[in-house]
Parts: structure tokens; sequence; C-alpha cells
């Protein structure tokens, strides 16, 4: 019998991973390809969870979410779970300018809650955690307190990691650019109803 497999995906960890290490051709990612490629001998991935907020400006950022997000629901057992950005105001020390930033919100707790409520459904054997971010270390310890069986793999994105996790993850790596260059979607993705997406021209 398989090990069942739930991958979970931070998917601003992983895009500001990619992007810090100069990898943005590999931003037209097949996220479910690419979890699928993470698998060991054995694994079965039987659903795919990822998590973001929408952009709301400026319009080109908004323009290519948009698109990539329309792309990713192309996909079979796989679901979007949505947070928030909070715009807060900023103003400079020196020169007393002041703008607005946006900070996301609710991603990690949307993680935890998927992530306990799935090991509490035993809906997986495996969970398959993208991430670096620290922060999600509480679901990962309880459930390895709650589910002593069930595993928690990490996969590090390019430029991201985390001592936390590290300690107490059952495993971890960092996801190489192999891995990432075979996971892409085609350059032309055709939908069901026979629209085609294109690759943003930046990402290419």
């Amino acid at each position: 019998m398989s090990e069942r497999v739930i991958a979970y995906i931070d998917g601003y960890n992983l895009y500001f991973g990619l992007r810090d290490a100069n990898l943005r051709r590999y931003l037209w990612l097949n996220l479910q390809l690419l979890a699928g490629h993470l698998l060991k001998q054995g694994q079965e991935l039987v659903f795919t969870k990822y998590f973001t907020s929408r952009v709301s400006y400026p319009k080109e950022k908004q323009e290519r979410q948009a698109l990539f997000l329309e792309a990713l629901q192309t996909l079979d057992n796989f679901t979007i779970h949505y947070g928030q950005f909070q715009i807060n105001p900023r103003r400079c020390r020196k020169c007393g300018y002041k703008d607005l930033v946006p900070n996301e919100k609710m991603t990690d707790v949307n993680i935890a809650v998927e992530m306990l409520t799935d090991a509490f459904g035993n809906r997986f054997d495996t969970a398959l955690l993208i991430s670096g971010d620290g922060d999600l270390t509480a679901p990962l310890v309880a459930i390895r307190a709650n589910f002593p069986d069930k595993r928690i793999v990490v996969a590090f994105p390019p430029e991201r990691y985390s001592f936390r996790l590290v300690e107490k993850a059952s495993a971890y790596f960092t996801i190489g650019r192999a891995n990432l260059a075979k996971s892409l979607f085609p350059y032309e993705l055709q939908k069901p109803d026979g629209y085609i997406l294109h690759c943003p021209d930046t990402w290419r």
C-alpha cells in the first residue's frame, strides 16, 4: 500500500525564494507536478494545497498572479487557500517620506489549520511542507505529539531555511533546480474550455 502524501505549499515563501535566487524563469510552476517530483518511491501524492493572498497592486503583478492562479485552477486534486494583504503605513525616519507597505496575513494560520485538520482526519501518512517559515513550527510539534506515526517532511525553497523547522521535521531538504526545471507548465497552457494561457514574458 502506498504512503499517502499531502503537499502544503507556502506560496509567497516559495515565490520570494525563487526571486531572491534569481530563478524567475521557474515561476511558471506546475506546483502539483513539483510536489510529485519531490516524493520518494512508495509514496503517492493524494492532494496538493496552495496558500497565498491576492495582490492588489501594482497592476502588472496583479495580472501575472491572476494568470498563474488561473493556470493552477486547471489541476485536479488541488485547492487554493487565500489569506489577505494588510496595508500598513511606513515613514522614512531620515526623510519623512510616507508610503504604504503590504503585509501578507493568515497564510501561516491557514496552513496550520489544514495540516492539523488533515492529520486528525487521517488523510495523510506524510505531510510535505514546502516553506522555510519558522512560524510553522507549532503545527509540526502538535502533529508529531498527537500522531507519532505520521511524518512531516520540509522542502525548503531556494534561499529559504529555518533551524526551527529542521529541529521538528521528520526530514528536510532544499528543492533543487533540476526538480524546478522539469515541473513547469507549458508556455502555452490550454484550459478545458479551450482558452490558452500564456506564460508571462518576464518569467521566461
